[in-house]
């Protein structure tokens, strides 16, 4: 490890926001130097990571997930933790560019002297959540944030793969907007420990009330995968500051069952033999499109494809094909 790389390790361990924000930089660069030193860095910092509550957050667009996180990391600070929220920002399919606005919408969160915030984009990852997040986690566990809120993009069949990072999945929703149940992917429903209907205020709490009798009766029919829990639906008011108090408490006796059943250290292990393959995954797409003769194949195909003379089913085996030879001769 170089001197420059040793000084952001002493500096992330020591809690300087400004060190932990140029790691999270340094693991999001696609560049393979920066990948190696990111490794380097990621190996040195997980034996001193702090223990940790993950939790996930994703919900209906307009939920005000980032209103309901910023009041409730703001209850946690004044409950003596230390918070970092790691909000993934939808990447724009043209530019790659994408919005990175939470830090404006959390104002007062972001100005915590116990808090810190990184907007992150997707760059295209499915899933809700950026490429780099679980390396994103590890940093902030390395810096002292016993708390990690990870809130992603919004409602989508795919954003079930933010479970295999975190220790709770969190499922906002608000009422008044029409069929309460509208949507809802099953496969959202199935993975959420807890239903938090925010905005229950003022004229909306009896809309409130309706949808989370609505949401238990649903609920009912599903299975949470542990036998012993039934997911809550909560009310909030991130407006208003009321309900992170339940929240929270929903959070402890969730991780207290799952230390019950089977401990919330083996969750991790499985959670660590999925990075490990979404890594794998990652770099096989890599050196596929960097050899040479795939790659080669791959741009005939894409033109053959685009002008109507190959099917897209065709040209994928075709490419399948090469790749296994090209395999099978190494």
């Amino acid at each position: 490890m170089n001197r420059s790389l040793s000084t952001l390790y002493e500096k992330i361990l020591a809690a300087d926001r400004v060190a932990l924000a140029r790691a999270i930089t340094l693991v999001e660069s696609n560049r393979a130097d920066h990948f190696e030193q990111a490794q380097q860095l990621l190996e040195k910092l997980m034996p001193r990571r702090a223990p940790s509550i993950r939790v996930g957050i994703t919900g209906v667009p307009g939920a005000g997930k980032s209103t309901l996180i910023e009041a409730l990391g703001l209850f946690l600070i004044e409950k003596g933790h230390k918070v970092a929220v790691l909000a993934i920002d939808p990447s724009s399919s043209r530019s790659g560019g994408s919005i990175l606005g939470d830090k404006t919408r959390m104002e007062q969160l972001a100005r915590h002297e116990r808090a810190f915030i990184r907007p992150s984009p997707s760059s295209g990852a499915l899933g809700g959540v950026a490429r780099k997040t679980r390396e994103s986690i590890v940093l902030c566990e390395a810096a002292g944030y016993d708390v990690v809120l990870v809130e992603t993009m919004g409602v989508g069949q795919g954003e079930i793969a933010v479970r295999d990072m975190v220790d709770v999945f969190l499922l906002i929703q608000i009422a008044g907007a029409g069929d309460e149940l509208q949507g809802i992917k099953r496969g959202i429903m199935e993975m959420a420990d807890a239903i938090i209907i925010n905005k229950a205020d003022g004229a909306n709490r009896e809309r409130a009330r309706a949808a989370q009798g609505q949401l238990r009766m649903a609920l009912h029919y599903l299975d949470s995968g542990l036998p012993e829990w039934k997911p809550p639906v909560l009310l909030a008011s991130a407006l208003e500051g009321r309900g992170m108090d339940e929240i929270w408490e929903t959070v402890r006796r969730f991780l207290a069952l799952v230390e019950k059943n089977g401990g919330l250290e083996q969750r991790r292990r499985r959670q660590d033999v999925a990075w490990m393959y979404a890594m794998v995954d990652d770099e096989i797409r890599r050196m596929i499109r960097e050899h040479k003769a795939v790659s080669r194949a791959l741009k005939e195909s894409e033109h053959k494809v685009g002008e109507g003379s190959l099917s897209p089913a065709h040209a994928a085996l075709l490419i399948s094909d090469r790749i296994r030879k090209l395999l099978e001769r190494e």
